[in-house]
């Protein structure tokens, strides 16, 4: 394959890559506030919210596996595609709250197919070139989420509720048709499938099933409040929909920028798991502060500065997850790392939209502050433990 072609075949990657993202994030600030809108409960909203995790947490690893059994990663991407456009038009062309569940959990479905994307992508690259693709696609997609939510509030200023599903439909038709270019190689892509004795032996690393427990709380953080009810939140103390994209943004650019600074300055400085307690630490504070926040100017404080803590955790959380695991194990315990972090994308939002059908919207956030305060707790009593057995065998050595 030619430069140019295979130059071509990136961008037009890249460019679905984004499109898949920008699809069911442009609707996500503004879905609890609609589905409040439409007469939904907080208890049913946590369990719509809570859909999009239960069906990643369901479908990742049969999707992986059969993926991988069939050596086709190009029909996984367009079928990932086509749900992930009907999903938005079904938003779009209904009012029912039952199918607003079964949009959402459509979502959920198609985004479990993105283990397939990353699998194809790394594939047009030298094992020299895997990390440098690894952050071009996971710019894309931190972009695609940004762009995506920072609209969201302005179209439903400009042009209705409705408006965000029918942009991610019909952009999610174009990424359709854009998706049957993609390059796939004739004779596909050989990778072994998970073995069930492999995966459960990989599961009883005892670090990977700490740091999947950490990711489940930082998971449920996230996926509670600015993927959750912030924007319900948001309309509660009094602010605009259009105010709604100005919060977002105000998470979502410290989120984006704290990532490049976890590796690079905190880690160096501070240790991995002294970065993930002042990470921890800082989230749950701001999370904490956020019911008392009543002001536009404020509440975008506060929301960069959890923004960028929740920014730190994820990359952290991603590298220790295999960093004991051996290579040769290393894409298997990624698969269960993801699979068991989605738990975290539907328990929290589930819980804290069931605490706030009894103790009002304010709930969630408390809630969701404790976990972080949890993760703390965690993170101090499994550091000691580490420390104490380097201690006990400097001593038996000396």
């Amino acid at each position: 394959m030619n430069t140019l072609h295979a130059n071509r075949n990136k961008y037009i990657f890249l460019i679905v890559s984004f499109i898949f993202w920008f699809c069911p994030f442009i609707y996500v600030p503004v879905l609890s506030p609609y589905m409040e809108l439409m007469g939904g409960k907080y208890t049913f909203i946590g369990l719509v919210l809570s859909s999009y995790g239960l069906m990643q947490f369901l479908s990742r690893l049969p999707i992986g596996i059969f993926s991988d059994l069939m050596k086709l990663r190009k029909a996984f991407i367009i079928f990932g595609m086509s749900v992930n456009a009907f999903s938005c038009l079904a938003f779009a062309l209904t009012d029912s709250l039952g199918w607003v569940l079964l949009s959402r959990s459509l979502a959920g479905l198609a985004a479990a197919t993105w283990v397939v994307f990353t699998v194809l992508y790394s594939s047009y690259f030298t094992d020299r070139e895997i990390h440098r693709a690894m952050g071009s696609i996971s710019f894309v997609v931190v972009l695609a989420q940004l762009v995506g939510m920072s609209v969201s509030g302005y179209v439903v200023n400009e042009w209705g509720w409705h408006a965000p599903f029918w942009i991610g439909g019909i952009i999610g038709a174009i990424g359709i048709a854009l998706s049957l270019f993609i390059f796939e190689p004739k004779e596909g892509i050989q990778r072994e499938p998970v073995k069930l004795k492999e995966l459960t032996s990989v599961m009883k690393e005892p670090l990977l099933l700490k740091i999947s427990l950490l990711s489940i709380l930082a998971h449920s953080i996230i996926f509670t409040t600015m993927f959750g009810f912030m924007p319900a939140y948001v309309l509660e103390i009094g602010l605009e929909a259009g105010d709604i994209s100005l919060i977002v943004f105000s998470f979502m650019i410290p989120h984006a920028v704290a990532t490049l600074f976890a590796g690079k300055v905190f880690v160096p400085m501070f240790g991995q798991w002294k970065s993930l307690k002042l990470a921890f630490g800082l989230t749950a504070f701001f999370t904490l502060l956020t019911p008392f926040i009543h002001t536009k100017g404020w509440l975008c404080v506060v929301q960069g500065f959890n923004g960028f803590a929740l920014g730190l955790l994820f990359p952290l959380l991603l590298g220790m997850a295999i960093e004991s695991i051996p290579h040769e194990k290393r894409a298997t315990a990624m698969g269960a790392y993801q699979a068991l972090y989605a738990i975290g994308m539907f328990a929290g939002p589930f819980l804290a939209g069931v605490l706030n059908s009894y103790a009002g919207i304010t709930a969630g956030f408390y809630f969701s502050g404790i976990l972080g305060v949890a993760a703390v707790f965690l993170i101090i009593v499994w550091n000691r433990s580490v420390s104490k057995i380097d201690y006990n065998v400097k001593v038996e050595s000396g």
